[in-house]
């Protein structure tokens, strides 16, 4: 395993770890009233026609029918991401250093950065039924240039190769492909994974932590419940 990836190694750590099964779910998947989210978007965010009209298309898009593959269903909410929304940096959107934005935030300013996206694909293929353990939204390093960034990990099993979702780039890669990126910690609506700080390479230690922990994650679930999603115990 040594020719294998940061990336790669630590997917399978936290692969490992998801698949004992922590359960803080945080949101309901099921019956969600897009006439009640997109009437709350207007009240809460000002009347938009082309932020409904992206909201239209996120529901139709997820209403589709459901591919015969996992692989084709990535494909398919990856691609409505990388073409709905510009990629802007929080500072300009947002005149602020770091907001996470909801789904339908995002979709109604149609644009976000790197965390914005990776939360909005995480979120809808959580919706089309994808289980918790298979996604990771995870916090990285891009080595060349050197800056922080967010993508959204898809693990198959404990033992494959996890893809990885872009906001940079529209193709689906392999993590051990994904030289580039070095993992800084990772998590979805059960649970943080950190690496162990005392392998620089991110070698196969890891410690789990609470979502609670995460308070910008609580504060997507906040607004998520305010748009009218069906937001469970995790949000207070």
């Amino acid at each position: 395993m040594a020719n294998r990836s940061a990336l790669g190694r630590l997917a399978r750590t936290l692969c490992q770890i998801l698949l004992t099964g922590i359960v803080l779910a945080g949101l309901a998947y099921a019956d969600w009233d897009f006439s009640l989210i997109t009437r709350r978007a207007s009240a809460l965010y000002g009347a938009s026609e082309e932020g409904r009209q992206r909201v239209d298309a996120w529901r139709s898009m997820l209403n589709e029918r459901k591919p015969n593959n996992d692989l084709d269903l990535l494909q398919r909410v990856n691609d409505f991401f990388n073409r709905e929304l510009r990629y802007v940096e929080d500072a300009e959107l947002w005149d602020m250093d770091d907001y996470w934005a909801s789904p339908v935030q995002s979709l109604w300013q149609g644009a976000g950065d790197c965390e914005d996206f990776a939360i909005a694909k995480y979120f809808s293929l959580r919706e089309r039924g994808m289980p918790a353990e298979k996604l990771l939204i995870t916090y990285v390093k891009v080595l060349n240039p050197e800056r922080a960034h967010m993508v959204l990990t898809y693990y198959p099993d404990a033992e494959g190769e996890p893809l990885v979702l872009d906001s940079l780039i529209d193709t689906i890669e392999p993590a051990d492909g994904r030289r580039d990126l070095l993992p800084v910690y990772a998590f979805n609506g059960e649970g943080v994974w950190l690496p162990d700080a005392s392998d620089s390479v991110i070698g196969n230690n890891s410690m789990a932590g609470d979502i609670k922990q995460l308070s910008r994650w609580q504060e997507v679930l906040r607004k998520m419940k305010a748009e009218g999603f069906p937001v469970e115990g995790n949000a207070p």
